[in-house]
This record gives C-alpha cells, structure tokens and sequence, in this order.
C-alpha cells in the first residue's frame, strides 16, 4: 500500500494529465461508429491489411478484395502504423470499428502524455499541464477526431510530441536513451501520416537548428541532427520510399489544388462547429478555427516577452506562430504556387497541425511566470478549465450508427472499389475499376484445366493441365512485382489491359503465382537495416555520448 501511495504522489501529473486527456476521448467509448469522412475508408482498410499480414506478409502492400476483387497496391502508399495497431488489437478481439476507435483514443492520450513532457521542460509541471490540454482540446485535434476521422493524422499528433521531447532531452543531456527515442520517433511521425510528416519534420528542422544554433556545440549538434534524421528515415523507409519513388504506378495521388481551398481569416479566428465535407460546405460547414483558447494564448505570449527571462523561446514561438497563419490565407498563395512542395499538403487548413501545436506551447508560458505559488494554482485551474470548456461540447460524434464489421466488409458499395476519392490507388494500366470477374482464372488463348491449390491474397498456386500452348489470365490487376514460378522457374508476369497474364506451355505444370518485391522496396529493406545496426552500435563517435 506504501508503493503504491508513492508512486501515485510521484507520478500523480502524469494521472491528471492523462484523466483530463481522456475526457477529450471518452464518448468514443459509446457503442457504434461516429460518422466521420475518412472512418469507414480505415475500418475496411484495416481489414484488408489484417487479411495480408495474418497470410505472412510483415509488410502487406496488397489490398487483395478491393477494385471488384482484382486487388490494389493500397497500402504501398497509404501510412501503415494505424493498420499496425488496429490489427494488433484485431489479434486481442476487438473488432475494426471498435479498432478505429481504439486508435483514436490511444493516440489522443499518446499525445496529452508526451505533450505534457516537453513542455514541462519549459514551463514546469503547471505549464505543461495547461499545454498539454490546450492541445488536446484545440478544436482542429477534435475535429481529426470527430469529424474527419483522420486516424492517421491524430497518430501524427500524437508521436511528434516524442520527437520534440525525446529530441531537446538528446539535445540537453547527450543521452544514448534519448538518441534511439529521438531516431524511433522520427520514424513513427512519418509512418503515421505521410503528409502530416512533411509539416512536421519542416517544423522539426527549424526547431533543432533553433536550439543548435543556440548552444556551445554547433558542429557537433548538426552531426548528430544528420544522424538522427539519416536513422529516423531508414527505419521508416519501406513506407516512404517506394510511396514516393513508385507514385508513377498508380493513377495519381494529387488530385486538389491547395489554392482554391484557403479558410477566410473569419473561419480560422471565429469559433464554429459543423460536420461537412469542407470548409466550404455551406449547409454544414467543417471547422477550421484555430480555438479561442488558442488565439488567447498567442496574445498573452506577447505581452510576457516583455517579463520572461528566455525571450529566445518565446520569440521563436510567437514568430513560428504568425508565419503558419500567414501560410493559411490567401495572402500566400504566390509561395503556394512556386514551392513545389507546398501543393503536397492539400489544403492550407491542414496547416492548423502545427499552428495547434506552437500555440498550445505558448499557453503553459502564463502559470510560468507567475511567481506567487497559490495564485499560480488559482490561474493553472481556471485557464485549464477555460480551455475545456470552451471545446468540451466538441468532443463528440455527430450521432453513432449501429453497426458491426459485417455491415462494411459485406456490402459492395464499401468493398468493391478502390478505397480512394477518384480512384486514385488504382494501377496506371486501369483506366477504371475492371467489371467483377466469375473466375480468379481463365483461358484466354489454347484450353486445358486447372486445380487450385491454395489462393491467398498476394500468392496462388495451382495445377495447370494445357492440351496445348495457352495464354491464361489472371483476375489481378497488374503491378510490379508480381511474378509466376513454372515448376520452380520463375518468370515475369505479362501486363493484359492492366491485368496479369502467363504463359502456359502444353502439359501438366506446377504454378506459383505471387507478389514479390520490387528493387525499389527491396532497396528499402536495406536502408533500414542499414539504420537498425546504425541504432544498435553507434556509441562514442561523434562527441560525448552517454
């Protein structure tokens, strides 16, 4: 009983944190699955990555029963880490919807706890506390949530805050411990959302040459920021490589144009709640307000430039602050058009990421530099119940439908298309979404008959008897990768109209038919064991290191 008294008097911040977090994320308990754009895209996406990987495949890239059954390289370009975790607890006994859910919350808490540490290195245990529910209560954070259903990027938000503690821990201690957090977490970023994870690691960047550039070891810093960075994208790398690298393969993946989507300044500083498609919706409009806890924060922060000691900080913030609101109007839409890599983000409001982010920040700046420890209690509680209030009537689905798994993975206008707005997933040789086939195999030129022995989702193997030389198709759209073995002599698969074609010689023949990995993907296993052996054996070389 004493251990445990200890324990919750040592860590009883981290309990009030979490238990305030969790209020943002409690009514995902309820049962049923809250509307949202993107949640019944995961809930079969899930389903679909648990098939492959439960078949053996430590990285499924195949989503086999999409596209009318002919099967789309999917999950060769969408973030895996979500898909990981929902089939993680698939495996304990929770179903995809319950999966989704789950995620959210998991990452939501992820987020308040990591968030809490690193601004705690700032502003100290009430500061950090105020950040860390400013952040997880800005209402962009609930409308990922709620609204948009963005399971990865509320995974996003909720492992960058590891990267930013982990990283100024690296950065004040030299610790062995907080490289390998930093360098994981990196990956993680980029694993959870691929657009989220440019935002990021652009802010990342500033942000670690910030306090480089602020500290007595400047060479030294930026060697190890190159390793971490170097590390970081090797362990991630079978995601983003060929997701980059390979985008020519699929029909196309930028579809909007970022400068017809910017929030009038109104939308971003005036509180509103709605569930549409987009800002834009005039009968429902989506919120893209930054929060007014948040707007408040930002402008206290300036007047405590004038009483805080470390301006640097604040000043780096506040400045970092303004550039991303500046980049979320319309006043920026000449940089939108000549950075290239600006139309990545889509849509100007996603920008609302990091702008949460920065101000939330700010926010544990007040309890800091109140000096008087009653009054800093007294301010710590209002700010922190002002900032739920002012969002608490946000933390909830539109309504919750009743349904299980099977009113998704049963219904052909979920299952039989590309999981994608335009098609976008589908293979370059598809113009559209191929009619339903009766047979995963037939004769398109000789004849002869066939025994299927085993049909997984990334590798068949049957018997073929041809009474002369034939053509057989094969029912799976086309991709690098996918080869046949001919009684064990493998031989590249033949692209039919954006389908999988072999040749079959007269006779009896064992066939093999399955996907393997292109040099691209193969390339990227070995970055990252490249980069596992990096983390596990690089010691004292550069610097002191503990």
């Amino acid at each position: 009983m004493k251990i445990i008294k200890e324990l919750f008097t040592k860590y009883s911040d981290w309990l009030l944190v979490l238990s305030i977090g969790f209020i943002a994320v409690a009514s995902l308990l309820s049962s049923g699955l809250p509307p949202t754009h993107d949640g019944e895209y995961h809930v079969l996406r899930f389903q679909q990555f648990y098939k492959v990987l439960s078949e053996g495949s430590l990285y499924p890239r195949w989503a086999p029963d999409f596209n009318n059954g002919f099967g789309i390289p999917l999950f060769n370009y969408v973030y895996p880490l979500p898909n990981y975790i929902a089939s993680a607890l698939h495996i304990l006994g929770f179903s995809f919807i319950d999966s989704f859910k789950l995620n959210m919350i998991l990452a939501s808490l992820t987020g308040s706890f990591f968030f809490y540490l690193w601004t705690k290195s700032y502003w100290g245990k009430a500061g950090g506390l105020v950040s860390s529910v400013f952040y997880t209560f800005s209402p962009y954070h609930l409308v990922d949530i709620y609204v948009r259903g963005s399971v990865g990027e509320v995974w996003a938000l909720g492992v960058f805050p590891i990267l930013l503690w982990s990283y100024l821990n690296f950065h004040k201690k030299n610790s062995y411990i907080f490289f390998i957090i930093s360098c994981l977490s990196l990956s993680l970023v980029i694993l959870s959302h691929n657009i989220l994870a440019l935002l990021f690691f652009g802010f990342f960047i500033f942000y670690a040459l910030f306090l480089i550039l602020n500290s007595d070891n400047i060479k030294s810093g930026i060697i190890w920021l190159i390793v971490i960075i170097f590390t970081g994208f090797g362990i991630s790398s079978p995601f983003w490589l060929p997701a980059i690298l390979e985008t020519n393969l699929v029909r196309g993946l930028q579809i909007f144009d970022p400068t017809k989507n910017f929030p009038e300044i109104y939308q971003l500083t005036i509180p509103s709640w709605g569930y549409g498609l987009s800002p834009s919706d005039l009968a429902n409009p989506m919120s893209v307000q930054i929060g007014v806890a948040n707007i408040l924060s930002f402008i206290l922060s300036l007047a405590l430039i004038f009483f805080y000691k470390n301006k640097k900080t604040l000043l780096f913030f506040i400045s970092s602050f303004i550039v991303v609101f500046f980049f979320m109007t319309s006043f920026s839409e000449p940089l939108w058009r000549q950075l290239p890599l600006l139309s990545y983000f889509q849509f100007p409001w996603r920008l609302l990421s990091l702008e949460i982010l920065i101000a939330s920040l700010l926010a544990g700046a007040l309890p800091k530099a109140i000096g008087n420890k009653k009054f800093k209690v007294f301010i710590t509680i209002t700010i922190v119940t002002f900032a739920v209030a002012t969002s608490l009537s946000y933390a909830r689905g539109a309504t919750y439908y009743q349904r299980n798994d099977d009113h998704y993975l049963t219904r052909s206008n979920f299952t039989d298309g590309t999981n994608s707005p335009g098609n976008v997933f589908n293979t370059r040789w598809l113009s559209e979404i191929p009619k339903k086939s009766n047979s995963k195999f037939e004769f398109i030129q000789g004849k002869g008959d066939l025994k299927v022995l085993d049909l997984r989702s990334v590798d068949y193997k049957l018997v073929i008897n041809a009474e002369e030389n034939s053509k057989l198709l094969v029912n799976t759209a086309f991709f690098p990768g996918w080869i046949y073995k001919m009684d064990g002599r493998k031989i590249n698969v033949q692209n039919f109209r954006g389908k999988i074609l072999i040749e079959v010689p007269k006779g009896s023949h064992f066939v093999e038919i399955k996907l393997t990995n292109t040099l691209i993907q193969n390339l990227s296993y070995l970055y990252l064991c490249i980069s596992v052996v990096l983390l596990v054996f690089i010691r004292k070389r550069i610097g002191i290191i503990k």
